[in-house]
């Protein structure tokens, strides 16, 4: 008998099979009815089966064998499973386990028939095999994308709501310092709680970008005409009263006036400089540089002390792909995940432009930004 006949004839005790196994599994909540847990799994076998009784090539057997198999325009059944098993508090370890269950028990009852002497093709076997893995890579990829969007949406909510009793931090905070013949135990307190509010403030700000751009094609913004040098000269003042022990030497043209989003150029300029008096030399200068070319503007920050170890470089922009045991173990607890790094490159991308670092210990650590004139529209005015 072949795969799919069989598959066909003994549907139910296959799908009674797949909810036992199903009813096994610990996830929170009140237990699932039997529907539920036998979920799409028949739409999942009538699609295997589909697929066996189709005829396929050897060109066609080895790109499915390299996960190259034809695409759905619709959602199939293994996707939409991925996602009610989510919903239903499934792990990722225990939806895959279910591909295992039904993988042993279709395989198992089958063999059952071959050994009371039914004729097979072993084909068969093969091809059942590579329609359940195209299954299991469907929910597999299903699931991974159901997982980000929630996550994505849960990070703006909680940026979202966070922004409030912040704001009231640190207007609370301001009250205070404005208030006059405030002793200076006070006054320093409200100082601290000022800082320490604006920073948080500032990392919700960034969570929330990066959450904007993991759920769109890029960070959103709004060009006007923009004084850049004087926009990068107000942040080397700003981050100079924050940092009074560093030493920034701030190079620029007199004035660079072009078209760009300022408050998020602001966050570039801001961004660079912070992260190089983090992880940079502290009895060393941070140099700053801001010109401009006939076809782009450059702006640059270097400063000396430890390079980026070699296996974070490339992917210094990537808030996950930076995150290294090197990062932890070198650079302690600011290391972070990158946020700024990354919402930075983002904001570049957006303006057209580019973003590029190189470190080595005897040239130090630098970051370039280059946008292109044509998009930035820049001109030098005398």
């Amino acid at each position: 008998m072949r795969l799919s006949s069989f598959i066909d004839e003994n549907i139910e005790p296959i799908l009674q099979s797949w909810e036992d196994f199903a009813r096994t599994i610990i996830t929170p909540g009140k237990p699932l009815d039997s529907e539920a847990l036998r979920d799409h799994a028949a739409h999942m076998l009538r699609a295997v089966v589909n697929d066996l009784r189709t005829t396929q090539t050897e060109q066609q057997q080895l790109d499915k064998s390299q996960g190259h198999g034809p695409s759905s325009v619709s959602q199939t059944a293994a996707e939409t499973h991925a996602v009610t098993r989510l919903m239903a508090g499934f792990t990722l370890d225990q939806m895959v386990s279910e591909y295992r269950a039904l993988r042993t028990s279709v395989l198992s009852l089958w063999m059952g028939e071959i050994k009371s002497g039914t004729d097979f093709e072993i084909e068969d076997m093969t091809r059942f095999n590579e329609a359940i893995d195209q299954a299991l890579a469907e929910s597999i990829a299903s699931y991974s994308r159901a997982v980000e969007a929630s996550r994505n949406i849960f990070l703006g909510i909680l940026g979202h709501d966070l922004r409030n009793p912040l704001g009231a931090i640190m207007l609370g905070a301001d009250a205070l310092l404005r208030t006059q013949n405030l002793a200076e135990r006070p006054v320093r307190i409200s100082g601290q709680i000022y800082a320490s509010a604006k920073r948080a403030n500032q990392i919700v700000g960034d969570l929330l970008d990066f959450t904007r751009s993991q759920l769109g094609p890029s960070l959103p913004v709004r060009i006007g005409d923009v004084d850049l040098a004087g926009v990068c000269c107000r942040i080397v003042d700003e981050t100079r009263a924050v940092h009074p022990d560093a030493s920034i030497v701030y190079e620029a043209a007199q004035f660079t006036s072009g078209r760009f989003d300022e408050a998020r150029m602001e966050q570039v300029f801001s961004n660079l400089i912070s992260n190089a008096i983090h992880h940079g030399d502290a009895s060393l200068p941070v140099t700053v540089n801001l010109y401009f070319r006939t076809t782009e503007v450059v702006f640059s920050v270097h400063n000396w002390g430890e390079p980026i170890a070699e296996d974070v470089l490339p992917f210094i922009f990537n808030p996950l792909g930076r995150f290294s045991q090197h990062a932890l173990s070198n650079m302690g607890p600011t290391a972070g995940m990158g946020l700024g790094l990354y919402i930075a490159s983002q904001i570049v991308i957006a303006h057209g432009g580019t973003i590029e670092v190189t470190s080595a210990e005897e040239h130090g650590t630098v970051f370039a930004v280059r946008i292109p004139t044509p998009s930035a529209v820049l001109q030098q005015l005398n």
